[in-house]
């Protein structure tokens, strides 16, 4: 059994599909954000279960096969949006590094629920609410939850293609996710 059917069925035994679907949302949206580059394709997401830590583009893939599993209709929508723009109050070292970044992509879920086209975003762990961000707390299952960017637009895609998400990297990127990262542990630990 692979480490994504183990965690599905441990995530998932004994629950109501309700119950489930929550379970597995908290359970994605607790692992830690960071961007590690090399766990960003469609290929090998599920390694963020190994090292726990993980964006939002493998925890969404993440999100999105265990959804299936559950009989969910799942999309993905990409959002375009600036690291210069979110309302943080970034160091003034990650400031100056996300000044000079381009237009980046952000990879979110759309669930079909109950017949209705759920917006699921499980990016920020609940430790980065103390930066200000939206975090999705208490998400009852049914609801859309938001977005921690400001999206200036929307594109949709079915998982068969996901290969076309694979986020690209420029050594501008890498240095701004090294620092960021780095700056989230630092908040993580007060």
């Amino acid at each position: 059994m692979n480490v994504i059917d183990k965690k599905f069925r441990d995530w998932t035994k004994g629950k109501s599909p309700q119950e489930a679907r929550i379970d597995i949302y908290q359970r994605i949206r607790d692992i830690p954000y960071a961007v590690i580059p090399e766990l960003t394709g469609p290929q090998n997401y599920a390694d963020i279960l190994k090292v726990n830590q993980g964006s939002c583009t493998p925890k969404h893939f993440l999100l999105g096969d265990m959804y299936q599993k559950l009989g969910i209709l799942i999309l993905y929508a990409v959002y375009t949006f600036r690291w210069d723009e979110l309302e943080v109050d970034y160091p003034p070292r990650l400031k100056n590094l996300a000044k000079g970044l381009p237009v980046s992509h952000h990879l979110a879920c759309k669930a079909d629920i109950e017949g209705k086209l759920v917006l699921l975003d499980a990016t920020l762990d609940l430790a980065l609410g103390t930066l200000g961000l939206p975090v999705n707390r208490d998400w009852d299952g049914l609801s859309d939850t938001l977005l921690p960017i400001e999206p200036l637009d929307e594109e949709i895609y079915h998982p068969s293609e996901a290969k076309l998400m694979s986020p690209l990297f420029d050594e501008k990127s890498l240095a701004f996710y090294q620092e960021l990262n780095l700056w989230l542990e630092k908040v993580r630990k007060g």
